[in-house]
């Protein structure tokens, strides 16, 4: 047989050079009776094969250097890596399966392989989220799996994952509707993501020999039950979740290390996903590798931002179960002091250790205090400053070209002044923003007074006016009886509002629908506001954990804001709630009720 040999995968038609592809290539393939047959009984890793119509042996000779049984182990674990090792560890039955033995020096070498082994007991005991069986329908745009147990569908136009940014800005082409339009095929997967920084007390922690193991296993890709090499090596990042965490926040995306995934694809569903000319791994260039890689992409980063960010919490609930048991401690000294009764030397020592212990507490308390306000005010400015920052950016460009234009003569006195007018005006929303802004610091927080809410409201609108009007967002202000008056700070009432609008801008931005809408209640004769979008609203299974730290639905949200602003209101005897009664629902979205009647006078 010969084979032309082409360079650097290009083949030349008369001058020009084309791209080749290994359908671009044809052989003429023959067959012939083998020139030796080997009648003996197959054994390999101890099992007995009496069929010896198949198979094909590969004899290396003049190896340099020492060869033995460990080396030859190693070659035994990638070895098995050719077919699925999902296959394997959960025994589902394949005609397509093989069996690799080995011989060192024509001696027949019983290979022991635990891997194997070890990982199914890591997945099955070990692994915070099990998915599995999943599939990718590309005819009916969702995909389906389940998820430690429990079946999910999740359509590819669900808010779940269309608001994040990475899922809106991937080059998808999308129907009618705005729903992705992939080309890449159907495929199947299974994900196991572990949790490295388990403390030893849970059934998910991970010594540093299971660290290891998982670390040598990343997210395979199997055509046909074949592997797709190198995907799956400890340094491919092929899916690119580790390039993400790289550019963005790294605790917005699963790291590629604590995760094993199995994905399946085949010639006849996946023609699109083309092999590189040398075997490895998918031809990068057009749009179903980019389409295949951005929606695995986004499943990854959907799995850590719902399901690992409600498995997190809950373990930082126990955490501060574990810290409620200091009050156990208490209790214990409220004992221990009965027992002293009136021996003046014992007293005077619990007396001693209660003092420092006291001082100790109310340290750390204000400490936590004083880092909730910081990354308060710090997430409220972030929010606030990018229209003043685009502004500034504004205002600094119109300075240089009036320079350019006074230096080059070529601007008459009238349009200097006009100009300097329109600079003006660019600095004066800047001073009127950063007024308001200044709201936030500590200065002011210090002050508690009774505060009109539509005053604080007015200054968020104006912070939010032009983006509002960018995404075309209709915003309603609705008033009944009195004002509404909380006596608490600006900054606090500062925050909560910023934190209410960020939330809904960003989830009206993600959805396609006729008029947006946010609509501000005041209710003066109940003393709260009903805070209203008609966006997506929350999901069910988000609704426990909205207010709690680290907990956001969105690709690049902190988890802090709903948080810090229930922890300011709780420290004013006032709440933040989802509204649970029909008459406090305004709107279809997400409906916030925020109460300041003062469950008890702590004045």
């Amino acid at each position: 047989m010969y084979l032309p040999n082409y360079d650097d995968d290009f083949l030349s038609i008369s001058g020009q050079e084309k791209e080749l592809f290994i359908d671009d290539i044809f052989i003429n393939v023959y067959t012939q009776n083998p020139i030796q047959i080997v009648d003996r009984e197959v054994v390999v890793n101890s099992q007995k094969y009496s069929d010896n119509r198949h198979g094909t042996k590969i004899a290396t000779s003049n190896l340099k250097g020492e060869w033995n049984k460990k080396k030859i182990e190693a070659v035994n674990t990638e070895s098995q890596k050719l077919q699925s090792i999902f296959d394997k560890i959960f025994e589902k039955q394949s005609t397509d399966n093989f069996e690799i033995g080995f011989e060192l020096n024509n001696e027949r070498i019983s290979v022991s392989d635990k891997t194997i082994e070890e990982l199914s007991n890591l997945f099955q005991n070990n692994a915070v989220l099990k998915v599995t069986n999943g599939k990718y329908k590309e005819k009916e745009k969702y995909f389906e799996f389940k998820l430690n147990g429990n079946p999910i569908k999740l359509q590819l136009n669900d808010e779940t994952w269309s608001g994040f940014k990475l899922f809106k800005e991937y080059p998808f082409n999308h129907d009618i509707f705005g729903v992705p339009l992939t080309s890449c095929g159907n495929f199947g997967f299974n994900f196991f993501v572990f949790d490295f920084t388990a403390k030893k007390e849970s059934k998910f922690y991970l010594d540093s020999k299971k660290k290891e193991l998982i670390k040598e296993h990343r997210i395979y890709l199997y055509r046909d039950k074949i592997r797709v090499v190198p995907y799956g090596d400890p340094d491919d990042d092929w899916v690119g979740t580790d390039k993400k965490r790289a550019v963005g926040r790294s605790g917005d995306y699963l790291s590629n290390d604590q995760v094993v995934g199995f994905i399946d694809i085949s010639k006849k569903e996946n023609p699109n996903l083309k092999d590189k000319t040398n075997r490895e791994g998918l031809i990068e260039t057009g749009g179903a590798t980019r389409d295949f890689v951005g929606l695995l992409q986004s499943f990854l980063l959907y799995i850590r931002q719902h399901p690992y960010a409600q498995y997190k919490y809950k373990m930082a609930q126990q955490e501060q179960q574990e810290i409620n048991k200091l009050r156990i401690v208490n209790a214990k000294f409220e004992a221990l002091k009965n027992s002293i009764g009136n021996n003046t030397v014992a007293m005077a020592a619990y007396n001693d250790v209660i003092k420092s212990y006291k001082i100790e507490q109310d340290f750390y308390k204000k400490q936590l205090e004083t880092t909730t306000d910081l990354a308060g005010v710090g997430l409220s400015v972030e929010t606030a400053s990018h229209d003043i920052m685009m502004m500034l950016g504004k205002g600094v460009e119109a300075i240089d070209s009036l320079i350019k234009d006074i230096k080059g003569n070529v601007i008459s006195d009238k349009e200097i002044s006009k100009e300097l007018f329109n600079i003006r005006g660019m600095f004066s929303f800047v001073d009127t923003q950063m007024k308001d802004i200044q709201l936030l610091f500590k200065s002011s927080k210090q002050r508690r007074k009774p505060i009109r809410v539509s005053d604080i409201l007015d200054k968020v609108i104006t912070i939010y006016k032009r983006t509002l009007d960018r995404e075309h967002i209709k915003l309603d202000i609705k008033k009944s009886g009195s004002p509404v008056v909380a006596k608490c700070t600006d900054a606090i009432l500062l925050q909560l509002l910023i934190n209410l609008f960020d939330n809904a801008v960003y989830w009206l931005s993600v959805i396609n629908i006729e008029q947006k809408k946010i609509c501000v209640t005041l209710d003066g004769d109940n003393m709260q506001f009903i805070f209203s979008d008609n966006g997506p609203g929350i999901r069910d299974d988000d609704k426990p954990y909205i207010f709690e730290a680290f907990y956001s639905g969105k690709e690049d949200g902190r988890g802090l804001g709903l948080y810090i602003a229930r922890q300011l209101l709780n420290r004013m005897d006032y709440s933040i709630d989802l509204a649970d009664l029909s008459s406090e629902k305004i709107l279809s979205g997400a409906n916030f009720v925020v109460n300041f009647i003062k469950s008890e006078d702590n004045e």
